[in-house]
């Protein structure tokens, strides 16, 4: 099978491996739809790496099942998948036996941050191991697209951080970064009954997508951003600001966004050893929460799903570009780029 394999930004190189063989209680899957994550070009995060397939937000068909997934004398995961099911696929997944999945903290769990497929979404096929099969492996409802399916891992990371941050009815939200994050945060804060959305970025061209996809206002990001704000917002602040982005200016500009009783939601992380500064006599005087929110748990990913099969928000308009395999390296560039596209899908098999 064809991979293509990640060396850095702008070498992506198409690879020929042997399709993964799989043992007793795995699936191999034959990828439809791979998205491109804005994680995925952090190149000071994946070049220590290199080489590798990366690929994490896919969907696709289940090729075979292996010994007793199809067959079991129990009731079961074993039972639930077999060959020609279209599904989505987890590549991390929590014990949920552990202190942390206890608590709700899946996504600090120590099974979660070893756990993954083989070899990676931008390839033909992949191998699910048993664990991934049993706690990461969902069903595509019939009205949701392979297409649509590649957005279930970003969606349930959206949907962890508004959980996280407590959103409620009615809230102002100021989204800051359009880029695919903040547009699904711009989306499902709509969903979710969100009062007034503000979005701010520095591309124009994603400060129209955010407005296609619902921001009521738009802030250009290289202004004074809590300003132009209350231009937008009769004259307040807003409850909730998220930070789809690791820019220290934006973190900055954040912090001095978000009114008396609000919440401040890091979603995006900053490099390694970057520090802000904190005005923590105004973040204890105004009551301000600050909360970090990190991947999706098997409960925000069912829910993802849920959402796109209701049709409560539309991903498929976000997709800009669809490339095959052999064109991955120019879905990266322009992912890195981050100036005239939302969401880059890989279609290995195509």
């Amino acid at each position: 099978m064809r991979v293509a394999v990640y060396y850095n930004n702008n070498d992506i190189r198409i690879e020929e491996r042997p399709i993964p063989k799989i043992s007793g209680g795995e699936l191999l899957v034959k990828v439809a739809a791979s998205g491109i994550c804005g994680s995925d070009v952090m190149e000071w995060y994946r070049i220590k790496k290199a080489p590798l397939v990366l690929g994490h937000e896919i969907a696709g068909e289940i090729a075979e099942a292996g010994d007793g997934v199809a067959r079991s004398l129990f009731k079961s995961y074993r039972d639930r998948y077999k060959k020609g099911d279209r599904v989505f696929v987890s590549h991390h997944v929590p014990c949920n036996t552990c202190r942390y999945c206890l608590n709700g903290n899946h996504s600090v769990c120590d099974t979660l941050r070893k756990t993954n497929f083989d070899p990676g979404g931008f390839s033909e096929y992949i191998r699910v191991p048993e664990i991934n099969v049993d706690r990461g492996v969902f069903l595509l409802p019939d009205t949701v697209s392979f297409e649509e399916g590649s957005f279930i891992e970003p969606l349930a990371c959206v949907l962890r951080g508004l959980k996280k941050s407590n959103m409620r009815e009615g809230q102002r939200v100021l989204i800051i970064g359009s880029g695919i994050s903040g547009l699904l945060f711009v989306q499902m804060s709509l969903a979710l009954g969100a009062g007034r959305i503000i979005a701010a970025d520095i591309n124009d061209y994603r400060l129209k997508a955010a407005v296609r996809f619902g921001a009521d206002a738009i802030i250009n990001a290289k202004e004074d951003v809590p300003s132009k704000l209350r231009q937008v917002n009769d004259g307040l602040l807003a409850d909730l600001v998220v930070i789809c982005t690791g820019a220290p200016a934006a973190i900055a500009q954040a912090l001095q966004s978000v009114d008396r009783g609000g919440t401040v939601l890091f979603f995006a992380p900053a490099e390694p050893g970057v520090n802000i500064q904190i005005p923590l006599w105004d973040i204890w005087r105004n009551g301000i929460m600050m909360t970090t929110s990190y991947a999706g748990a098997p409960s925000d990913i069912a829910a993802a799903i849920e959402m796109l099969a209701a049709r409560r928000l539309n991903v498929t308009d976000m997709i800009t570009h669809r490339l095959n395999l052999t064109e991955t390296g120019l879905g990266f560039q322009l992912v890195a780029r981050a100036q005239d596209s939302i969401k880059v899908i890989i279609e290995p098999n195509k």
